[in-house]
C-alpha cells in the first residue's frame, strides 16, 4: 500500500469513528430526555454533558451504568 492510500484508509477509519461516536452521542440524549422519566434534573444533565463531551465512551459508561440496570424507567 502506498502512503497515499495509507493515508486514505486512516481518515476513512477516523471519520467511521466519528460517526458512530456523534450517533451514540445522540442515542444518550435521546434516551435521557425521552425514557429516563425517574431521573431528576441534575443527573440528566450530567448525563447530557458525558455524552456530549465523551462521545463513545460516555454512551458505553451510560449503558452499563444507567440504560442496563433501566433503574430510571418506568415499567
Amino acid at each position: 500500500m502506498t502512503g497515499e492510500g495509507a493515508i486514505f484508509v486512516f481518515v476513512g477509519v477516523f471519520w467511521l469513528l466519528g460517526l458512530i461516536g456523534l450517533m451514540a452521542a445522540i442515542w444518550v440524549v435521546y434516551d435521557v430526555l425521552a425514557k429516563q422519566t425517574k431521573m431528576d434534573t441534575t443527573q440528566k444533565l450530567i448525563w447530557i454533558l458525558v455524552a456530549l463531551f465523551l462521545w463513545l465512551i460516555g454512551a458505553i459508561i451510560y449503558y452499563l451504568l444507567v440504560k442496563r440496570e433501566g433503574k430510571y424507567e418506568e415499567s
